[in-house]
C-alpha cells in the first residue's frame, strides 16, 4: 500500500514538474516546442505515407480523394490530436478555447475582413468542374485539419506559453507570427525551391499576424481555426495546388485580386507591430475607459 502511494506521489511530482516547465513560458521554450512539433509531424507524415503508399499519388497529391486524405490530411490530423494531448497534460484545453484574457481593439477587425474577402473571391474564381465532389470534400476536410492543428499550435499553445512567461503582448504578436512562418520554412525539405519557400514564409508571417489579430478581436480560438480552415481549401481549389498562387484551377484575373491580399497581410502586419499595445498599456486603456 505504501509503495502504491509513493508511486502515485512520484507520478504527481513528475506531472507537476512537466507542467511547471511549460507554464514558465519563454521564447526558447516556444521555439523548442515548434521545432519538436515540426519534427514529429514530419515523422508522422513519413509513416502514414509509407503505410498508405498505394493510395498516395506523390506526383499529384490532389488527384484523388484518398491521396488528399492519406498524403496530407491524416498526418496533420494526427499531429493535431497529439497537440490536444499535450495541452490536456498541462490542463490547458479549457483556457485555450475559453474567452481570451487580452481584449482586442476595433481596428483589428480589418484583419478579419482582409482574410474573408479573398476566401469569397477564390470561391467565385474556382473552376468547380475541374474537381469531383469527393475531391472537394477531401480538400475541405484537409482545411479543417490544417486550421485546427496550426492554430492550436501557434495562436493557441504558443500564445499561451509566451503570455504565461510574462511577455508583452507586442512581442507575443511578433513571436507567434514568426514561429508560424518558420513552420512553413520546412517546405524546403519537401523539395520546393528556395524562392517559393521564401515567398511562402513571408506570406505565412503576414497571415499569422492576421490570425493573431483575429484571435484578439473575436476573443476565441475557435473563430481563428474556422477562418484558417476556410483559407487553405479555397486556395487549393482555386489554384490547383498546395502553397501555390497560379491560376491552374480558377480564373486568373480574380486570383490576381485575391493574391494582392497577401501583400496587404504583410503591410498590416508591419503596421500592427506599432499598433498592438503591450498588455500593461492595454490594461490602462481599459481602466481609463471604464
Amino acid at each position: 500500500m505504501a509503495e502504491r502511494e509513493l508511486s502515485v506521489d512520484q507520478g504527481r511530482e513528475h506531472r507537476s514538474a512537466w507542467a511547471r516547465f511549460w507554464n514558465a513560458g519563454s521564447w526558447w521554450k516556444a521555439l523548442l516546442f515548434i521545432a519538436v512539433y515540426w519534427g514529429v509531424y514530419q515523422l508522422i507524415g513519413l509513416g502514414v505515407t509509407t503505410l498508405a503508399a498505394g493510395l498516395v499519388v506523390r506526383d499529384d497529391i490532389l488527384s484523388t480523394p484518398l491521396s488528399v486524405l492519406f498524403g496530407v490530411a491524416v498526418p496533420i490530423l494526427l499531429a493535431g490530436l497529439l497537440l490536444l494531448l499535450f495541452a490536456r497534460s498541462l490542463g490547458w484545453i479549457r483556457p485555450l478555447f475559453a474567452r481570451q484574457p487580452v481584449e482586442g481593439r476595433a481596428w483589428m477587425w480589418v484583419a478579419v475582413v482582409l482574410v474573408l474577402i479573398p476566401i469569397v473571391v477564390r470561391l467565385v474564381a474556382t473552376q468547380w468542374s475541374a474537381w469531383s465532389v469527393a475531391q472537394v470534400l477531401a480538400i475541405l476536410f484537409l482545411g479543417l485539419c490544417i486550421g485546427l492543428t496550426e492554430e492550436l499550435a501557434t495562436r493557441g499553445i504558443i500564445v499561451r506559453m509566451l503570455r504565461s512567461g510574462g511577455y508583452h503582448e507586442r512581442l507575443v504578436f511578433v513571436l507567434s507570427s514568426l514561429y508560424f512562418a518558420l513552420l512553413h520554412a520546412g517546405n524546403f525539405v519537401s523539395g520546393q525551391d528556395v524562392a517559393t519557400v521564401a515567398i511562402t514564409v513571408v506570406y505565412a508571417f503576414g497571415f499569422g499576424a492576421m490570425m493573431y489579430l483575429s484571435l484578439r478581436v473575436t476573443g476565441r480560438l475557435i473563430w481563428v481555426i474556422l477562418l484558417h480552415a476556410a483559407t487553405d481549401p479555397t486556395t487549393i481549389l482555386a489554384t490547383g495546388g498546395i502553397d501555390t498562387h497560379t491560376a491552374a484551377g480558377g480564373a486568373s484575373g480574380l486570383l490576381s485580386i485575391a493574391g494582392l491580399f497577401g501583400i496587404a497581410y504583410v503591410v498590416l502586419a508591419v503596421l500592427a507591430v506599432f499598433l498592438v499595445k503591450n498588455r500593461s498599456d492595454a490594461g490602462r486603456s481599459r481602466a481609463s475607459t471604464g
